[in-house]
């Protein structure tokens, strides 16, 4: 198979493979918070202890790792696991 063939194949990815890398991105940058119990439809910031700059650094690494851009004005729509996973699998 040649490379641009690999290339034009794009894994799907499940929202439930974006919200448990989501969960892995909050652990690294949050590594004191408890995110066995994180409800996926409640928002991040009122189950964790999460301040605006911990919400920045888990979008600058999404971005990081995904390649995405994530406008400014987006950013309330990655509130929740559901609605991250829901807005991040219409980027990829």
């Amino acid at each position: 198979m040649s490379k641009t063939s690999k290339a034009s194949k794009k894994r799907i990815i499940t929202k439930e493979e974006i919200q448990k890398e989501l969960l892995d991105i909050i652990k690294e940058i949050a590594p004191d918070e408890d995110i066995s119990k994180v409800k996926p439809d409640v928002p991040l910031r009122e189950q964790l202890d999460l301040d605006s700059m911990d919400f920045l650094d888990i979008v600058m690494e999404i971005r990081k790792r995904y390649h995405i851009e994530i406008p400014e004005e987006d950013y309330k729509r990655l509130e929740s696991l559901d609605s991250c996973a829901e807005y991040l699998a219409g980027k990829f």
